[in-house]
């Protein structure tokens, strides 16, 4: 098992890793429209804080060396499913493989956020 951490993605707010290697899969940890550098949220609205989280991503898989054509499955988190067509907006950007997904509402997500998106990906 390896563990996968880079600055280019928000630091963990908990006692938990950005992503964890399992033999050829990485495991990510939930995403929020974090900045990495400042910490604080990114945008007010779900397009702005979906692109951040999705930026927050792909910092991840980078470092992990995959690409987001390598994800299988995602798991979707959001505050309100009012915004799930403006969230699918931006989400199909990253993801164009069209892996599988499942997208729920939640009450609250950490930090009063929008939304959060974690991944499972193929490693090569």
């Amino acid at each position: 098992m390896e563990y996968i951490c880079t600055e280019n993605a928000p630091k963990a707010i908990g006692p938990y890793s950005q992503a964890v290697k399992a033999g050829n899969i990485l495991f990510t940890s939930g995403q929020i429209p974090l900045d990495p550098v400042s910490g604080e949220i990114v945008g007010s609205d779900i397009e702005a804080q979906t692109e951040r989280i999705c930026e927050n991503l792909k910092a991840v898989l980078c470092e992990a060396g995959v690409t987001f054509d390598k994800v299988i499955k995602t798991t979707c988190f959001l505050s309100d499913m009012a915004d799930f067509a403006k969230f699918n907006e931006v989400y199909a950007k990253y993801f164009v493989s069209k892996p599988a997904r499942s997208c729920v509402a939640v009450k609250t997500l950490p930090k009063n956020v929008l939304a959060e998106i974690e991944v499972i990906a193929e490693i090569d």
